[in-house]
């Protein structure tokens, strides 16, 4: 984790407070080429929608799908505020992204929501190599964790 790392992941946590600002969940993910480009970036909109599969990190595997060669995708970056989902998770290693880089695990994510009282999620809550095995992997990031965790506390109305 470099410099550049918590750059985008900063980023991230800007874009998870547009969407508590917007009505929704806490979460905002940016797309990186092998090159260290920012190609795409995205924030939760399930509220606002009414759709609930309306993740960033899904909306980045679209897009990805749709505008990248499959070794420009194996070469991307998908940094997130937010260890992703196995929805999530699925949809990168079905479109062949690379590394992913995240904030806040699941487990803290699980945690602080039963602190604040929010129900328990449909989708179980599986690390992403129990999805997609074999992809590169790091976070947390201690230092954003907090700013997190106060983005879901502004959004549970605390």
């Amino acid at each position: 984790m470099d410099e550049t790392d918590l750059r985008h992941l900063r980023r991230c946590v800007e874009l998870a407070a547009e969407a508590v600002e917007a009505g929704d969940e806490p979460f905002g993910s940016v797309l990186v080429d092998g090159g260290g480009t920012v190609l795409a970036e995205d924030r939760n909109r399930e509220r606002s929608t009414g759709d609930a599969t309306r993740h960033p990190e899904i909306e980045l595997a679209r897009w990805a799908a749709a505008n990248l060669a499959a070794d420009e995708r194996a070469a991307a970056t998908v940094y997130t505020s937010g260890e992703h989902c196995a929805m999530c998770a699925a949809a990168h290693g079905w479109v062949g992204l690379g590394r992913i880089v995240y904030a806040t695990s699941g487990a803290q994510l699980r945690a602080w929501s039963a602190e604040l009282g929010a129900g328990e999620s449909p989708v179980a809550p599986l690390a992403i190599n129990d999805v997609v095995p074999g992809v590169a992997v790091e976070g947390p990031v201690p230092e954003l964790a907090e700013q997190v965790h106060a983005l879901l506390r502004l959004d549970r109305g605390e």
